[in-house]
């Protein structure tokens, strides 16, 4: 059984983890749209500045310009559009993750590629895709 005084050391020790994670990890302070260029921009709290292309990203595929200028910083680390109900976390945008673990892997299936061209010729030749056996 917990007592009050084991919940304040698990509340003080929290506290502190927060505390050194934005006095070391860049957070975003400033966000926005930019329509000549199609991408989001993001400002982190060392300096730095990237963006990424609003019609990548999960929830922004078929957003209106209007609706991408909404883009509202969340704790530093996520950004959100509230018309949208689009949520994207600053660290996986910064690692080119711009979605869900299937997002991402149904835009990677998607992707043309010579390699793709080719095994897709190959399978034609031999009368195509194989079919599944039950």
């Amino acid at each position: 059984m917990r007592n009050d005084h084991d919940i304040e050391k698990q509340m003080d020790a929290a506290y502190e983890r927060g505390r050194i994670r934005r006095e070391t990890v860049p957070q975003a302070i400033a966000a926005g749209y930019d329509a000549t260029t199609g991408r989001v921009t993001v400002e982190l709290s060392n300096g730095t500045r990237f963006e990424f292309p609003a019609s990548q990203a999960q929830g922004l595929e078929r957003a209106t310009p209007e609706q991408l200028a909404q883009v509202e910083i969340m704790g530093g680390y996520g950004l959100h559009w509230e018309a949208l109900d689009a949520d994207l976390l600053v660290p996986e945008l910064m690692a080119g993750l711009f979605g869900s673990r299937a997002y991402m892997a149904a835009k990677a299936g998607r992707q043309a590629s010579p390699a793709k061209a080719a095994a897709a010729r190959r399978n034609g030749v031999k009368g195509g895709r194989p079919r599944k056996v039950a």
